[in-house]
């Protein structure tokens, strides 16, 4: 994704999923909702509603949501959605690693940014298997969501420089 990102030259990046599960018609809906904030706004989510996914899988995500969100308290109910629209300026102003995307709202916040949500519509999986398991994620996700918690605690103001 970040090859993608700098090789682009429009203002706005958009993503979403590769196995179908994310309609691209909530895009126009998400682009609007992030020019219509600027510039306060960098990140707009895609919040999914009318999860298609098993029962345990929906378990995993609503724990794992909880607890990023009260570790992180950045306010987003969904990350694991891949629809997301982003200033270009701002993702590259992001520290980069692997399950960035579960992370943007929180570290989209530290770079002094406003969240925008719009719900969309979840699908049932056209395409693939989920790269997600429980306890292939479990232990990566915890270090992840340590590392981040840190990145946003460290967050030090950068002093604006005024020519006069």
């Amino acid at each position: 994704m970040r090859s993608g990102v700098l090789a682009a030259h429009a203002p706005i990046i958009v993503t979403i999923d590769g196995d179908g599960q994310n309609n691209p018609a909530f895009i126009p809906a998400l682009v609007r909702t992030l020019e219509a904030g600027a510039p306060r706004i960098g990140l707009v989510a895609g919040q999914r509603v009318g999860r298609k996914a098993t029962g345990f899988k929906k378990f995993q995500s609503r724990v794992a949501n909880a607890v990023r969100g009260a570790v992180l308290r950045d306010g987003t109910r969904d990350t694991g959605c891949g629809l997301k629209a982003i200033r270009r300026d701002v993702y590259l102003r992001l520290p980069y690693f692997d399950a960035l995307h579960r992370f943007m709202p929180a570290l989209v916040r530290r770079e002094g940014y406003e969240i925008g949500y719009v719900d969309v519509v979840d699908r049932p999986r056209a395409h693939g298997v989920s790269n997600y398991g429980f306890f292939d994620r479990l232990w990566v996700g915890i270090l992840d969501l340590a590392g981040v918690w840190w990145l946003v605690r460290r967050k030090k103001r950068v002093p604006e420089i005024v020519e006069e």
